[in-house]
């Protein structure tokens, strides 16, 4: 098998073999793949523990910043669904930049991420970051040599300036290899409604993914640093990456159940009220 197809290609750490089961032998497909009931279950638990979160971190006027990276279709934007799904977007907010305008291209390089940082009781989600310098940028040609190192020299400090400021700093990368993530392009490419998700800066990825891991080990090697370290996620099994990665988001933010006890659903008020005719109102047609 060719190096370049291997899962390890992408890791700093060794990942699980196919035959490491941890939640149990009997929750896995024969290729290692987690099962779908278990996974679901385990799902909802977590989701549950999610929402306890956001109380405490609205209690306690905490501010989290989740930073997820990766390769094109690693499993980014599928963990960011299962957490916002059952969460407040008045507290767990997703902020994913486009491309930067000609203004934007003229300023500070982190200028336009500053206002997107999270406040006293938020959990800000990042879909791609400022890594996209050393990572996107620097594979596609968009940035110069002087920028990129320009980058890997100032982003340690400027993490580190978040973390002193008082906010818990989360970093995940999605590993995927060059297979699945083959696997994954074609599946887009063969459903209409999933075709909007394969861009032309996907396949070039693909096309380039010696050089993707090159830039990857490069980011690492800068930017893994003590306050804000890299946690890497293997993603060739979606519903393993997701359980984990949102496992130990939980395991790293302590927090207290702080749900609220079910509230009393009051009684309508009555009133001395004539609604005008239904008739007046326009419907829908009622297709169903």
């Amino acid at each position: 098998m060719s190096s370049v197809g291997r899962p390890e290609d992408e890791l700093t750490t060794p990942v699980l073999a196919e035959w490491d089961r941890p939640a149990g032998e009997k929750n896995y497909h024969p290729d290692g793949r987690l099962k779908k009931r278990f996974f679901e279950a385990e799902l909802a638990r977590m989701q549950e523990q999610l929402v306890q979160l956001q109380y405490w971190v609205q209690r306690e006027g905490l501010r989290v910043l989740i930073i997820f990276e990766g390769r094109g279709s690693a499993g980014k934007g599928g963990v960011i669904k299962r957490i916002t799904e059952r969460t407040s977007p008045r507290i767990v907010r997703v902020e994913a930049l486009p491309k930067p305008t000609e203004r934007e291209q003229t300023q500070w390089y982190f200028q336009r991420y500053v206002p997107l940082l999270p406040s006293g009781g938020e959990i800000v989600l990042f879909d791609r970051s400022w890594y996209n310098r050393s990572n996107v940028e620097r594979v596609m040609g968009y940035c110069t040599d002087q920028q990129h190192a320009e980058f890997l020299r100032t982003c340690p400090e400027f993490e580190r300036m978040l973390v002193r400021s008082g906010i818990i700093l989360l970093k995940y990368w999605f590993s995927v290899s060059y297979d699945e993530q083959g696997r994954r392009f074609s599946a887009r490419n063969e459903e209409p409604v999933k075709r909007w998700k394969l861009s032309e800066i996907d396949l070039e990825e693909h096309r380039r993914y010696v050089r993707y891991s090159m830039a990857k080990d490069t980011t690492f090697q800068y930017t893994d640093i003590k306050q804000a370290p890299w946690y890497v996620v293997p993603s060739d099994c979606k519903r393993r990456a997701r359980l984990n990665c949102i496992d130990h988001i939980l395991k790293s933010i302590p927090f207290e159940d702080t749900l609220p006890e079910p509230v009393v659903i009051p009684e309508r008020e009555d009133e001395s009220y004539i609604r005008p005719p239904i008739d007046d109102q326009t419907f829908v047609e009622q297709v169903f």
